[in-house]
């Protein structure tokens, strides 16, 4: 049996009675989205199949519809193995609103396209007998919720892309002791040469915490635990940094009773402070790219595991040390290789489609956003947060900037180990770093803005070349902020012949092309208010060719020159 993405989907948190349920299942679009009130979750079959966890939009799940889909049906029958288990079902996203039936019963609902979520179905099933899931996921359109880069209309245009509507993640279920562990965060600490552990478990029991670096045991905790929330200090006898490109993780087995989790950590600060990046209290100047999480016959979900860790390797061949990861969250599973590797990113979610002066649209969305930094936490590959991505007035209508410092100050109050970017780009209200979007095409201006011989004068030319967005602020206020230039570049280069776009003029030879790249990079890296830049982008995505490499992830350019460039130092 085909059984795509066959890898745990989550490797920080892993038990070893765990199905996969990829694969085929029964499917069925719904476009007057009336199939609940038709009962479709009584049925015992749909009208087609497709390939999960690929969403119907894509070539991979065999539908390769492109048009908008109101609302999708899914059907799967799984049987559920005899054991005195909790039977756990897990979906790792689905695209938007989703309604999960076992056995013809609604057991759960879920709001938000891009975070996972589990539900406890063993007072639904029958065990050691076939059972029916069925899952109604509802996408009426892409105005007035986070949808991110998915295009508005129906053909994918500018900055927008192919939509992604329903399962896109992972499923699968996962058979849990009754006393369990549900949850557990990681604080490291340098100086304790320790991590302090939060657990949350179910049921009472003892609880043991062993890690190990390389195979070798180097902290042992244990104690009693009650259900609810407990800490407990892991001591350890060696210090192993997680440091950049150095993805140094020490292995965890967590018990509770009869429950087993296979997990990982890694020790490292993050913070910013004046005109600096700081990883374990050092300066390093943040070199990253753009990176969207779109693949060609996948949309938003890569074919393999390979090509998720693929992607990191060709940014750490083009020089890069980390990325944003735009404008989508990224699966577990990518993360855990950015961990392994020591690449530095940025956590996002895809606020692109909310109307930031209508109040009424955000709870959902600050909701997920909650459920996003709770979920990826432990990973020490996220160096910082950033909610927003350039919030915009709508209809003559300002930002709610309440809303905005709300985010702020929701993520620090969830997460006070990482900096929070506000607002990346456009209207900065509240943020632990000053972040700007830029793309200038031409060195003199350039220049002019960046290698000014104050911050005052950065400050004023920044704001006179960005009217639509100064206007609401003064950038001298910022003074006494690091400042990431977190998109700039988007230099287009069509190998392909697709046609596409990018930002400015594009370059008529290679030749220019270098050039352009290079003044514009060392510009940045020879500025002294800037700790760190974000070109624009790793690779092409559908009609915007501004990439380093293809949609296909073939190399448009010399790689070895691209590197030196991206790497230049002052």
């Amino acid at each position: 049996m085909y059984i795509p993405r066959p890898e745990h989907p989550n490797p920080q948190f892993e038990r070893e009675d765990w199905v996969n349920l990829n694969g085929e299942w029964e499917f069925e679009i719904d476009h007057g989205v009336s199939g609940r009130d038709r009962k479709f979750y009584e049925r015992s079959s749909l009208d087609s199949k497709i390939i999960v966890p690929f969403c119907p939009e894509s070539e991979l799940s065999g539908i390769n519809n492109k048009d908008f889909m109101n609302c999708v049906w899914y059907l799967k029958k799984v049987k559920i193995k005899k054991t005195n288990k909790n039977v756990i079902l897990h979906f790792g996203a689905v695209d938007y609103e989703s309604y999960i039936y076992i056995n013809g019963k609604e057991v759960y609902h879920n709001i938000g396209g891009y975070v996972g979520f589990e539900v406890d179905i063993t007072e639904y099933v029958s065990k050691g007998k076939e059972n029916t899931i069925t899952v109604c996921a509802i996408d009426i359109g892409t105005k007035n919720k986070a949808a991110g880069k998915q295009s508005r209309v129906y053909y994918s245009c500018g900055c927008d892309y192919t939509r992604t509507t329903g399962i896109w993640q992972t499923v699968w279920l996962e058979y849990v002791e009754k006393s369990y562990i549900k949850s557990v965060k990681y604080y490291p600490s340098i100086e304790d040469k320790s991590v302090q552990l939060e657990i949350n478990t179910i049921g009472n029991g003892s609880f043991k915490a062993e890690a190990s670096y390389k195979g070798k045991c180097v902290g042992v905790a244990e104690a009693k635990l009650s259900e609810g929330i407990s800490r407990l200090t892991l001591k350890l006898s060696e210090l192993h940094l997680w440091e950049a490109g150095k993805g140094r993780l020490y292995d965890l087995s967590l018990t509770y009773g009869k429950d087993t989790v296979k997990s990982y950590f890694g020790i490292r600060s993050t913070a910013f402070s004046k005109n600096a990046y700081l990883l374990n209290g050092k300066q390093l100047y943040l070199r990253t790219v753009l990176d969207q999480g779109f693949y060609k016959k996948g949309i938003y979900t890569a074919e393999t595991e390979e090509e998720l860790e693929k992607d990191i390797h060709l940014s750490f061949d083009a020089g890069f040390n980390g990325a944003r990861l735009h404008q989508k969250v990224f699966e577990p599973r990518f993360l855990y290789h950015c961990d392994k590797l020591g690449y530095l990113v940025f956590g996002e979610t895809g606020n692109w489609g909310l109307d930031l002066s209508d109040l009424k649209q955000l709870t959902p969305f600050m909701l997920e956003w909650q459920r996003e930094i709770e979920r990826d936490f432990n990973h020490p590959s996220i160096i910082g947060w950033c909610p927003l991505n350039e919030t915009w007035d709508n209809n003559n209508r300002h930002q709610e900037d309440d809303f905005v410092r709300a985010m702020y100050h929701a993520t620090k109050a969830m997460d006070t180990t990482r900096p929070c970017v506000g607002t990346s780009g456009n209207y900065q209200v509240v943020s632990d770093i000053y972040d700007l979007h830029d793309y200038i095409q031409t060195k003199e201006e350039f220049e002019k803005i960046y290698l000014a011989p104050t911050y005052e004068d950065f400050a004023e030319r920044y704001d006179k070349s960005h009217e639509s967005v100064s206007k609401y602020q003064d950038s001298k206020k910022y003074k006494d902020m690091a400042l990431y230039l977190s998109e700039y570049g988007g230099i287009q280069w069509d190998i392909d012949g697709v046609g596409g776009w990018g930002y400015g003029n594009g370059p008529k030879t290679e030749e220019e092309f270098f050039e352009r790249y290079e003044y514009l990079t060392k510009v940045l890296v020879d500025s002294p208010y800037i700790c760190g830049f974000c070109y624009t982008q790793l690779y092409d995505v559908e009609q915007e060719v501004n990439g380093l490499y293809t949609y296909e992830r073939k190399p448009k350019f010399d790689m070895n020159k691209i590197k030196k460039i991206t790497q230049y130092k002052k």
